[in-house]
């Protein structure tokens, strides 16, 4: 008996996986937006009230994820700190991925004189960690999420610029950016059209995995003081507030640092699904 052939999908396993992966981390964005877009929706309690006679308590009926050293409900400041951290993906990449794609995706077509400029832009830029960079940098500024968005745009659309610049070199190469120049098309017209929209796809995905890494930094200044600034409910900024009571109020670090953790993951899913339905199959 001859065995029905089955459907492509159905016989590669693998194929199914980028969906697996975009599904789970479509649900873990979609969650982290609703509670950044309406956390006095969710939160069970005000982020900012003091309540003396619950302060360090555990993780009860009442408050899920304990209290703090000001008797705050730990639940309703790490929901409310989704506000601030998305936030911080978005903002901190949206000037990156913007003036980066454009500057790179000029380079990348005209080449000579401006990816010679651009080279040593780049070699001055990614000769000091990026970290380092940004701290510096809001040192100067002085702390605060704005300064930190200028920080992070002054150094972060380097790297965008360097990863679109050689695609759209690839690009170049290929016969249908020769037949845009046979057809007499304009250079505007040939980057905008043909070879931007070619060469996208490893920028989007790497921006999935930059707003992820964006988070972690905002964190990272939020603990460091050069971030968002206390009261204000930023995963950073609890960790730190935590950092004093770890062996005896171990979930004030705990659940931001879950938090992190899940919505870090969800872009990384994100991207990697991406990333895998972007690539050319046989």
């Amino acid at each position: 008996m001859t065995a029905v052939p089955t459907s492509g999908a159905a016989a590669d396993p693998r194929r199914r996986r980028p969906a697996i992966g975009l599904i789970a981390g479509l649900v873990i964005l979609g969650l982290s937006l609703l509670t950044a877009f309406l956390p006095g929706l969710v939160a069970p309690h005000d982020p900012l009230s003091f309540d003396y006679k619950a302060i360090l308590h555990g993780p009860s009926l009442v408050h899920p994820f304990g209290t703090d050293n000001f008797g705050r409900d730990m639940l309703s400041r790490v929901i409310w700190a989704y506000r601030i951290d998305m936030q911080i993906a978005v903002f901190t990449t949206l000037f990156p991925i913007l003036f980066g794609t454009m500057v790179g995706a000029l380079v990348g077509f005209y080449d000579g004189i401006a990816a010679q400029i651009f080279g040593r832009i780049v070699d001055a830029v990614i000769t000091f960690p990026f970290i380092v960079l940004v701290i510096a940098i809001v040192a100067v500024l002085g702390p605060g999420l704005g300064n930190m968005y200028i920080a992070v745009g002054m150094v972060g659309w380097v790297f965008y610029a360097r990863l679109i610049a050689a695609e759209m070199r690839v690009q170049m190469r290929l016969d249908y950016a020769a037949a845009g120049r046979v057809l007499g098309y304009g250079d505007v017209r040939i980057i905008v059209r043909h070879l931007l929209p070619n060469a996208i796809g490893p920028v989007l995905v790497y921006w999935m995995t930059d707003m992820a890494l964006s988070i972690l930094l905002g964190s990272a200044l939020g603990y460091l003081g050069l971030g968002a600034r206390p009261p204000a409910a930023e995963w950073g900024v609890l960790i730190a507030d935590g950092k004093n009571f770890m062996t005896t109020a171990w979930w004030m670090t705990i659940f931001p640092g879950v938090a992190i953790v899940l919505t870090g993951l969800g872009f990384s899913l994100l991207g990697d699904a991406v990333a895998e339905l972007l690539r050319p199959r046989r």
